[in-house]
C-alpha cells in the first residue's frame, strides 16, 4: 500500500476521531497530518490489532502528547454534511452540536476516546481494549459509563 491509498483510505476517519477529541477543526488536522506521518515511517502497528486501530492509537497519543488541558466548545460547522436547512434549522443544529461537544470535552480523555471509538467507528471492544491497553470489560464500562454521563447532562 502506497503513502497515498493509506492516507486517502482512512484520513476522513482519522481526522473525525481527532477532531472530537480535541473539539478544535484546526488542531483535527494538524493531528491527523501527522498521525499519517508517524505511522508511515514506523515500522508496524504494535499492540492494535487493525491498521484503523493503530492509526486511531497514533492520533489519541498525539492529542495527549500536545494538548492535555480541556477544551470547551468548538465551532464545527464548516464540516457539516447535509443539505442547507433554514438559518433558524442550521442555527438549532449548531447549537446543539456545541452543546454535545462541550459535554463530550467534561468526559476523561481515555473515556472519550473509548466512546467515540466505539460509537463514531463501530470499532470491537476488543479492537478498542488492545489500542488503549485497556481489558475489553473496562472498555464496555468506560463506553457505558461515558453515555450515562452524556445522558444525564442531557436532561
Amino acid at each position: 500500500m502506497t503513502f497515498e491509498e493509506l492516507y486517502r483510505r482512512h484520513v476522513g476517519e482519522v481526522r473525525r476521531f481527532a477532531l472530537y477529541l480535541s473539539g478544535d477543526p484546526a488542531e483535527a488536522e494538524d493531528i491527523a497530518s501527522e498521525t499519517f506521518i508517524r505511522a508511515w515511517v514506523a515500522d508496524a502497528p504494535g499492540r492494535a490489532q487493525t491498521l484503523r486501530a493503530y492509526l486511531f492509537t497514533i492520533a489519541r497519543n498525539l492529542h495527549r502528547k500536545g494538548h492535555r488541558r480541556a477544551r470547551i466548545g468548538a465551532a464545527i460547522l464548516a464540516d457539516m454534511p447535509g443539505a442547507a436547512p433554514d438559518l433558524e434549522t442550521e442555527l438549532a443544529g449548531a447549537s446543539e452540536l456545541r452543546a454535545v461537544l462541550a459535554r463530550l470535552q467534561t468526559l476523561p480523555e481515555i473515556d472519550r476516546a473509548v466512546l467515540l471509538m466505539r460509537a463514531f467507528h463501530d470499532m470491537p471492544y476488543a479492537e478498542i481494549a488492545a489500542s488503549l491497553g485497556i481489558s475489553v470489560a473496562s472498555a464496555k464500562v468506560k463506553v457505558h459509563r461515558a453515555r450515562a454521563i452524556l445522558e444525564i447532562h442531557r436532561s
